[in-house]
């Protein structure tokens, strides 16, 4: 799916080096200080600036995709006035409409799909998603991801079937058996996961038929599905405004706040018992601007060098198949393994991705020949010969975004994406080819229809394969399957 667009990236930590290294030192206690002082009494070692440089590097890492989560979130289902508030917690808002330039809480947006939104608060209890039965050559998919950004498990087309049924969504601290009635249990690791609906259009005038079927997407409490006196509420949470400025200073804070909803898994131990000795982690309050002088640079510093990383990762180890990066970025808790970095670029590349499973992504910044995809300087096309277009089960889609935020661009068409649905409409080549357009101005009514309308400045694009095929020709595994995307080329 999507925002933290990167509310989250850090492109002005070295300012924030230099306002710490102008603020002085504090009357408060140093949290790391204090940390360290506890520590020595447990006989662990205390970190030095270089340590604390280490761990603050590692931890950015870490914790990227959680605070990006937490982002979303709280635009989403804590503030009303964010301009991107779907609803509170454990309500649905349907999106009868799909999503436009004007939806900027959550990068790579798909443009496909109407979404439906669910956060759930699960501290009280379980909740439970009936979802209806839905004709068979309409693809759904309910995607569960948790604040660790885990994708806990699927209803969908793919993985569940479209007859419909009553599912059962549980926090990391629930035990208990399945209730008559359920289909299947979900664990998420943290206590406010989100169900991401998506329900595929076939055209503009197909959406009252999404809206009925949004319409019997039913979120409700375990008591309520059993007909049984609910339990006592949990706790009311003060959560901690955010926005991409405060991010900046605070990130830390943010990540100190969410872990007390996520109980450490056996592999991330390691991890949080080094955020422990910068104080943070649970019955810590982590606060950058009590930080030392030293331990402002060495933070900041560490954060900086852990964005480089992600970064770096992103170029170099995704596969490149004409000039697209393909990987398998998402998956469950068993999926990443502890593997930090994968998990941090596959949330700097688009947060909320599906497992490849479910969907597979191409995504570019560069034609064939390598050259950076600028569409202020030249037009571009893409061309699928005859026969040939991505195999999937459900349907494939080439969006458009801004090379620069990421999100979808504001256009005389009103046009983000090209997908399969839209083929009836568009004009073949003469070999039974379909050549699709990329550029900023129109490429003239003949060709109109199969234009992607660009933004005047640096493209990225993503390709989207919604059900994969797993026979061949596919793109399975992610890069290194036997059907692979054509390369973008300057247009003749």
């Amino acid at each position: 799916m999507k925002k933290a667009r990167s509310a989250i990236r850090i492109h002005a930590l070295c300012g924030m080096i230099a306002v710490a290294l102008l603020a002085g030192c504090n009357e408060k206690v140093d949290p790391i200080s204090a940390a360290n002082q506890t520590d020595k009494k447990t006989g662990i070692a205390v970190p030095s600036i270089v340590e604390t440089k280490a761990i603050a590097e590692e931890g950015f890492i870490y914790g990227l995709p959680i605070v990006m989560n937490y982002a979303v979130m709280y635009e989403y289902a804590v503030d009303k006035d964010s301009g991107q508030f779907k609803a509170p917690f454990n309500e649905i808002k349907n999106e009868a409409r799909v999503f436009t330039y004007k939806d900027t809480a959550i990068v790579t947006p798909n443009s496909d799909t109407p979404y439906s939104f669910l956060w759930m608060d699960l501290r009280a209890e379980p909740m439970v998603i009936t979802v209806p039965a839905i004709e068979k050559d309409r693809y759904f998919s309910v995607q569960l991801e948790d604040g660790n950004t885990f994708n806990f498990g699927y209803i969908s087309s793919r993985s569940t079937g479209n007859g419909g049924g009553s599912y059962m969504v549980v926090g990391p601290e629930w035990k208990g058996e399945k209730p008559a009635g359920i289909k299947e249990v979900f664990h998420s690791t943290t206590q406010f996961p989100i169900a991401g609906f998506r329900t595929q259009l076939f055209n503009p005038d197909d959406m009252p038929n999404v809206v009925k079927i949004q319409g019997a997407y039913k979120p409700e409490p375990l008591s309520a599905f059993l007909k049984q006196a609910a339990p006592a509420a949990a706790p009311k949470v003060d959560f901690p405004k955010i926005d991409k400025e405060m991010v900046k200073s605070n990130f830390f804070e943010y990540l100190d706040f969410a872990l007390q909803f996520a109980p450490a898994g056996p592999e991330e131990k390691e991890i949080r018992a080094k955020l422990a000795t910068i104080g943070i982690g649970a019955g810590k309050t982590f606060d950058f601007k009590d930080l030392s002088l030293e331990h402002k640079a060495a933070v900041g510093l560490g954060m900086k060098a852990g964005e480089d990383k992600i970064e770096k990762y992103l170029s170099t180890q995704q596969k490149s198949v004409n000039g697209w990066k393909i990987s398998s970025f998402f998956g469950n808790r068993e999926f990443f393994h502890g593997d930090w970095l994968l998990r941090a670029a596959g949330a700097k590349a688009g947060i909320y991705g599906n497992d490849a499973e479910e969907a597979c992504y191409a995504m570019t910044r560069e034609d064939a020949g390598g050259e950076t995809l600028d569409g202020s300087k030249n037009n571009y096309s893409i061309t699928f010969p005859a026969g040939e277009f991505p195999p999937v089960n459900a349907f494939w889609s080439v969006t458009m975004y801004d090379g620069k935020t990421q999100l979808l661009i504001e256009n005389p068409i009103n046009r983000y994406l090209i997908n399969s649905p839209m083929l009836p409409a568009m004009t073949k080549n003469a070999d039974g080819s379909l050549t699709i357009y990329i550029q900023k101005d129109s490429p003239g009514k003949a060709k109109e229809a199969n234009w992607l309308p660009a933004p005047n400045d640096s493209i990225y694009l993503v390709m989207r394969l919604y059900w994969p095929k797993t026979e061949a020709p596919s793109i399975l595994p992610a890069g290194a399957g036997t059907w692979s995307p054509p390369g973008i080329v300057l247009a003749r």
